[in-house]
């Protein structure tokens, strides 16, 4: 059975720093979630029909199989996960497939609720799915993983960065742990000497936010960043930051690390700016969202910070044409969680050719290979280049930070 463990040496950290986001059970669906979540759904059975049409007889089909939130609250990570995915198999369908066999891919709603998530699993059993790319956030996550590794499914979740997600032996991940996240963000600041005396508002009762700001506390001794307020909330109290924005203001925070979800930040940008506060503020790949946010002012978040392996700006031809075609065929740019999910998809692929299995093969028999493989493949991919894994299933690639800029991310 393979160890589980965290990475201890700094330059390890900063190689398996950053996190994505694990889900908030409080993040309101954004705008463009709102207006796209029916239509994703609609879009994942008709991909899922379109290539068991176009498989033809020459070489079979794979059954991939997705969950995440297409409607709820984080319906904007789960429709971001579910556009990606397809994406990337339309492109391998349309380039061949994989060793001349199709991809069917079939996307379940599971609202971001652990028992529905554990249900839409049960549904792609008895559809016959093979590998399973899910789940979307952390919760779900950790409880489909637990009946992954009893029936031997491999499962490699895009974005499901809780520590638990990844603890079993048939289970890998394209994101980073929240441990790791924490650290790489302490490390950043300190070695880029952002600030000296840093605040961190986070939410106690979210496994995300707690597990980041735990790590974060931890390495920033070891930067020398004094944490001069730490001032937590829940998911109970999540609409008035103004006690925790006056302690950190009276600390004399220089920086306020918010390892969050993108809809509490909103209400922590504006609070501030009504009351007179401007520090730089810092967050992770929870934060990735905030500029759409509906009804938010955009110019609140000029300045903001965060640490991400995904930069839809950069210049490379890989995140070009991934832009590109993404805004084509869902009008709109691209978060970290699409891109998460396009390298998830593409990993599999690399996979099952180095193992060189076949689509007749059960689950069990594509798990067991699967496993040993993704020890070899090397990806280069969207949110890393010579993105490798090792025996804890985690992902080894630099991070990268972005900073809003006119409205937009920019790539540091």
């Amino acid at each position: 059975m393979k160890k589980r463990f965290l990475s201890l040496g700094l330059a390890a950290v900063m190689a398996m720093s950053l996190t994505a986001c694990g889900g908030s059970n409080t993040a309101e669906t954004t705008k463009a979630a709102e207006t796209t979540a029916a239509d994703a759904k609609a879009e994942g059975s008709e991909a899922a029909d379109t290539a068991a049409t176009d498989a033809g007889a020459a070489g079979g089909v794979f059954k991939i199989g997705g969950i995440g939130p297409v409607t709820g609250g984080a319906a904007v990570y789960g429709v971001a996960v579910q556009h990606g995915a397809e994406l990337a198999v339309k492109e391998i369908n349309e380039a061949g497939g994989i060793n001349g066999a199709q991809i069917e891919f079939n996307f379940q709603d599971d609202e971001h609720d652990a028992e529905k998530s554990v249900n839409a699993y049960n549904t792609l059993k008895d559809w016959g799915m093979q590998v399973l790319m899910g789940t979307v956030t952390s919760a779900p996550c950790i409880a489909v993983a637990d009946k992954t590794a009893a029936d031997n499914m491999f499962q490699i979740t895009p974005s499901g960065s809780a520590v638990e997600c990844a603890a079993n032996p048939n289970v890998f991940r394209i994101c980073f742990s929240d441990p790791d996240q924490g650290a790489a963000s302490a490390k950043y600041i300190g070695e880029n000497k952002l600030a000296s005396k840093v605040a961190v508002i986070y939410d106690s009762s979210d496994v995300y936010s707690s597990g980041i700001y735990e790590k974060f506390a931890e390495e920033s001794a070891n930067q020398g960043i004094e944490i001069v307020a730490a001032e937590a909330f829940t998911a109970d109290s999540n609409k008035d930051f103004s006690t925790q924005l006056q302690k950190a203001k009276d600390a004399g925070a220089e920086l306020v690390f918010l390892p969050i979800y993108y809809t509490e930040a909103s209400l922590i940008l504006q609070q501030a700016s009504t009351m007179g506060f401007a520090p730089q503020f810092f967050g992770c790949d929870g934060m990735d969202g905030i500029l759409q946010v509906q009804n938010f002012d955009t110019k609140l978040a000029e300045g903001l910070m965060l640490l991400t392996p995904f930069a839809a700006d950069a210049t490379d031809d890989l995140t070009v044409k991934f832009v590109e075609s993404y805004k084509a065929a869902y009008n709109e740019v691209p978060v970290q969680f699409a891109a998460d999910a396009y390298d998830a998809i593409y990993a599999i692929k690399a996979a099952i050719e180095d193992a060189n299995v076949t689509p007749d093969a059960d689950a069990s028999t594509i798990c067991d290979a699967l496993k040993a493989s993704m020890l070899n493949i090397k990806l280069d991919g969207l949110t890393g280049e010579g993105m490798t894994w090792t025996e804890d299933g985690e992902p080894h690639k630099a991070p990268k930070a972005v900073k809003v800029v006119d409205g937009a991310y920019s790539a540091m």
